[in-house]
């Protein structure tokens, strides 16, 4: 199954979206609020509501 590019949650079957751009790179969005965010130039990582957010914070933790 895919993540999601930005948040990093995994996308179910025949969910979400698929955006390529002209380079032939693929990214998977769960939701538009994902993609308005990767649009904007935010990184998943940096944005407190992310998986990817949160798997940072607890590593740091350790």
């Amino acid at each position: 199954m895919p993540k999601c590019t930005f948040c990093g949650n995994n996308l179910e079957q025949l969910k979400g979206k698929l955006f390529i751009d002209k380079a032939g790179d693929s990214s998977y969005f769960c939701n538009s609020k994902c993609q308005k965010n990767f649009r904007l130039g935010r990184l998943g990582k940096r944005v407190k509501w992310t998986k990817k957010f949160i798997k940072g914070v607890k590593t740091a933790k350790e």
